[in-house]
């Protein structure tokens, strides 16, 4: 019987060094690649490099206009991120404390929202962007990021406020305070982990999208990091030095962000498993 178990945890760490290697080889391998010229990427594309040659990143900078992109991003994926935690944090509150008619019918309604392709928002979304006025705005790729945002991040925010005791918003009450007071200042602060495992969700795949930020934005300085890679593959294919610069920059970002909130991720995924 020892011996099955040990065959079984053997199995488990092959699984594990497996996953990790398919995950984080392709990563490296970019990483790498970057600060090779063309010449030693074509003639051994697993060697590592003579030195490191930086002019693939000036490249992909001055070619692509990287820190106005970058800036775009930011601005974008941030305020998005900020705005879908917050109203949806709320939103979230409510559902799991307020007791009303339907409200367990109007959350898996919320919910099924992440059923729908993204493909087939695309004429609607782009008709009430239109109407608005925001086409070729950040407002507008901001609003349609934010609402993306709603399911994840109502499912996450609702199940941590499930989990929180009702005694510590009966004893704000009974010190005084208001709604909004208890929310902001006992139940989102206990509901931490969750709050940073949205946000991550949120800004990572708002830093990512594609379709809506090429069909949304005509101008340069609306456009995100991601049509800055369509920009590097169309015009500069033959450039793999300068592409692959590109790529870090813009994959750095959301790793740093995941690295500094990862110890809140994993408390998230934990919250709930033991009650107290």
């Amino acid at each position: 019987m020892k011996k099955r178990w040990k065959w079984i945890a053997l199995f488990d760490y092959a699984v594990m060094v497996f996953i990790i290697l398919i995950s984080v080889a392709p990563l490296l391998w970019i990483l790498i690649s970057s600060f090779k010229t063309n010449k030693q990427i074509l003639s051994s594309a697993f060697s590592l490099p003579d030195s490191l040659y930086l002019e693939g990143y000036a490249i992909a900078i001055e070619k692509a206009n990287i820190p106005m992109r970058f800036l775009t991003s930011v601005i974008v994926a941030g305020s998005s991120t900020v705005l879908a935690v917050l109203i949806y944090s709320l939103a979230a509150y409510v559902l799991a404390r307020v007791e009303f008619r339907g409200r367990n019918l109007l959350f898996f309604l919320l919910l099924s929202s992440m059923l729908i392709p993204s493909n087939a928002m695309v004429q609607p979304i782009y008709f009430v962007i239109r109407s608005l006025g925001l086409y070729d705005t950040k407002a507008g790729l901001i609003l349609v990021y934010t609402g993306f945002a709603m399911a994840m991040t109502l499912a996450l925010m609702r199940s941590a406020f499930l989990g929180i005791p009702r005694e510590l918003e009966e004893a704000a009450y009974l010190d005084g305070a208001g709604f909004f007071r208890a929310f902001f200042q006992i139940m989102l602060p206990v509901a931490k982990p969750a709050m940073a495992s949205s946000a991550i969700l949120a800004f990572i795949n708002s830093w990512n999208e594609f379709l809506f930020a090429m069909m949304l934005t005509s101008s340069e300085s609306n456009r995100t990091m991601p049509l800055m890679i369509k920009y590097f593959t169309s015009s500069f294919s033959f450039n793999y030095t300068s592409m692959f610069a590109a790529l870090v920059l813009c994959i750095v970002p959301t790793l740093v962000l995941y690295v500094i909130l990862q110890e809140r991720v994993a408390e998230s995924m934990i919250a709930g498993s033991v009650k107290g």
